[in-house]
């Protein structure tokens, strides 16, 4: 999820530990999602790329429109090798120029996005994987209150103050649950596997491979809940 500007496509991006709320929303239809904490930041930086950039997103976008190359790439380099904005300002204006990416900034956008995401996920050879994915996502939202699911293209991660947990359909046949507890000092069963990220500085460093219902049980529970505590 991955689209520039602090990986904002809500991919793999979703790693980003971003500890700031979700930006408020209205949403007209009831959902068990919210809006992914990186649309905040976003907000925060479109208000600010004038004076970072000496224009506005919105004369960004007519500028490249009226001189700018006709591709997504083509604009994108442009920007940088003519007009010496960074990679990240520089693909967000490109993609943002051909109509793309407002759901990195509109949460009533992104929460309509967030369901055609999940759906995604499991749609055809992974429609198996669809109650074990609900299962985690009941579990998970029951840890708190403060708990929020932000749906991204290849994953649902949940957070606290930060990325506590991932649901991925991993495989046709397989969810990983990823946990995040790096901060963790006890001995972890085999049944958690270690993915590398504590020594990459991943938030997520371990996971549960689930492939049925019935091995969402009180061990995925618990663990789940220390990854919730951890990060309080």
């Amino acid at each position: 999820m991955a689209r520039s500007l602090v990986t904002l496509s809500l991919g793999p991006s979703s790693r980003l530990s971003v500890s700031c709320p979700g930006a408020p929303v209205s949403a007209k239809k009831k959902t068990r999602y919210s809006p992914h904490p990186s649309i905040a930041y976003a907000q925060a930086v479109v208000a600010n790329m004038k004076t970072k950039t000496g224009r506005s997103l919105e004369e960004w976008i007519g500028f490249v429109k009226s001189k700018g190359p006709k591709t997504e790439e083509g604009r994108r380099d442009w920007l940088k090798q003519e007009h010496g904005l960074g990679t990240n300002y520089a693909s967000w204006i490109a993609e943002r120029s051909l109509g793309k990416g407002e759901d990195d900034t509109d949460p009533e956008k992104y929460l309509a996005q967030a369901e055609t995401y999940v759906e995604d996920q499991y749609r055809e050879k992974k429609a198996a994987l669809r109650p074990i994915y609900e299962k985690l996502l009941d579990a998970g939202l029951a840890l708190g209150k403060d708990v929020k699911a932000c749906p991204c293209k290849t994953m649902v991660p949940l957070f606290r103050n930060h990325a506590i947990v991932e649901i991925k359909a991993a495989t046709r046949t397989r969810v990983d649950l990823g946990l995040a507890l790096g901060k963790y000092e006890g001995k972890l069963p085999k049944r958690l596997v270690d993915t590398g990220g504590k020594a990459k500085k991943d938030r997520i460093t371990h996971k549960i491979e689930i492939e049925s219902v019935a091995e969402v049980d009180a061990e995925v529970g618990k663990w789940m809940g220390k990854a919730y505590e951890l990060d309080g």
